[in-house]
């Protein structure tokens, strides 16, 4: 049994506590009980005698809980506190017995008439003190067990936390520089061939940049932002490709407060973008649908591009990401699922838990 002294010992408290006051209270009541069975003498010597005894023992179980701070490691706290309760008892009885000698009486140790009463209650006493005294160290044990364990348990939680948050921020990290090398890209090629979209569609990517960048620190976002974003991104690529893009926005207002993944929506336009339309000479549309069913935001991003099955080995790392950063998140009361469309063509539809509105 282990059990750890906290005070100073220059801050020895020797004031029990509340419940241990109460619990030596009844079981001191309880002895008497029992002892008056075959007391000869008056019930109030008996009840001081007990009172006294139990107090002191009280005490010593405080004291030696505190007092020495540092033991020896051959030393049990535990047994200095359970025989130094089983010694306490006699040695009161023995300090209280002139007190309770009439004037001009033997003393105890000369009175043999004395001497039963006094037996009597130093063996019970030193039998009852040291179970109570163990009880009551088995209690300490079991709470300390406890609180070990519930430390261990919000430590645990706090370091998980810690590595999720890690883990998020790392691959949000993961996902802006993707989405901007990919834009750059797209640019370099415009200036590379001389187009005169060049000025500006690099003008209208700063502007972009200026206002998109400041929103990829956070971890949280709105559908709202999210839309903004997707907005201004089809934007700069229907000037890329203004012949080949079309695209359509819906969304309910409703839905618009809702949050969620930082570039979550924007991953999957982007997919849509770079995976369906732009290998597609013909070009296509993009058609954004964002609804609340049933608890969730289902977003749906479909694209009339080349499908997932003529380019199934290269859609690249953004929506894998996706999927772990929605996993972390949520859990799995979140998803994103991939549905071929005919004749051509991918929808990307995207789950996730719906706050409650006020």
């Amino acid at each position: 049994m282990n059990y750890s002294p906290t005070a100073n010992p220059a801050q020895v408290r020797l004031l029990p506590s509340r419940q241990r006051s109460l619990t030596v209270l009844l079981a001191t009541l309880l002895w008497t009980l029992l002892l008056s069975f075959g007391w000869k003498g008056t019930y109030t010597e008996l009840l001081l005698q007990t009172s006294t005894a139990a107090i002191s023992a009280l005490i010593t179980f405080c004291l030696f809980e505190q007092w020495p701070r540092n033991l020896p490691q051959r030393l049990l706290r535990w047994v200095i506190q359970v025989v130094g309760v089983a010694i306490s008892i006699p040695l009161t009885l023995l300090i209280l017995s002139p007190a309770l000698t009439e004037p001009g009486a033997l003393p105890l140790w000369q009175d043999h008439s004395r001497h039963w009463s006094f037996l009597l209650i130093a063996v019970t006493g030193m039998l009852f003190g040291p179970w109570l005294a163990m009880s009551a160290l088995l209690r300490q044990r079991d709470i300390a067990v406890r609180e070990q364990a519930q430390l261990f348990e919000r430590q645990r939680g706090a370091l998980e936390h810690q590595a999720l948050n890690a883990r998020l921020r790392l691959l949000q990290s993961q996902v802006a520089p993707h989405f901007l090398f990919n834009t750059l890209a797209n640019v370099q090629e415009l200036v590379e061939s001389s187009s005169p979209q060049a000025p500006a569609l690099l003008n209208n990517l700063i502007a972009y940049l200026r206002a998109a960048v400041p929103k990829l620190e956070s971890e949280q976002s709105t559908l709202e932002q999210e839309l903004t974003l997707v907005q201004a991104y089809l934007g700069l690529m229907q000037m890329r490709m203004p012949d080949r893009l079309e695209f359509s926005i819906n969304a309910d207002d409703e839905v618009r407060s809702q949050s969620c993944l930082p570039m979550s929506l924007m991953s999957l336009v982007e997919n849509a973008v770079r995976h369906g339309i732009d290998p597609s000479e013909e070009g296509g549309r993009i058609d954004i649908e964002i609804k609340l069913e049933q608890g969730l935001c289902i977003a749906t991003v479909t694209d009339s591009g080349i499908g997932i099955q003529d380019n199934s080995n290269s859609l690249g790392t953004g929506l894998a990401t996706l999927r772990e950063r929605l996993q972390l998140t949520y859990g799995d009361s979140a998803g994103l699922r991939l549905i071929d469309q005919q004749p051509t063509g991918l929808c990307a539809e995207l789950l996730f838990p719906a706050e409650e509105q006020i």
